[in-house]
């Protein structure tokens, strides 16, 4: 199952709070697909809701996966965190993923090796 941490699901709320027009329960496309490397690469942003998505209820944030992605997010969270001093930003952390960079990343899973 695809979560996302309580610090990633306020942000998004945060964002789609900015970007409404009225009161209403954000839908955040979530994607993955591997790259040429054999890495996972990660796609999101606000959408609307498909026949063939899985909805996900993640805190407030209804998750929409496309069939094609399903497997390659299964068990991976999304997370907001802080990368440097005063800079944050979304990451994912995937079991799924290989580490293709040792421990100079630290496994993260977060597309940034």
């Amino acid at each position: 199952m695809f979560t996302v941490t309580p610090a990633a699901a306020l942000q998004i709320l945060r964002a789609a709070e900015q970007q409404a027009e009225g009161p209403q329960q954000p839908k955040l496309r979530v994607a993955a697909k591997f790259g040429e490397q054999g890495d996972i690469l990660y796609g999101m942003g606000f959408d609307d809701e498909r026949e063939e998505d899985a909805v996900l209820d993640c805190d407030g944030v209804l998750v929409l996966i496309a069939p094609h992605s399903m497997a390659l997010l299964d068990g991976a969270t999304l997370d907001f965190v802080e990368i440097n001093a005063g800079e944050y930003q979304f990451i994912f952390v995937n079991p799924n993923e290989h580490d293709n960079c040792g421990d100079s990343c630290g496994g993260c899973g977060a597309g940034n090796c």
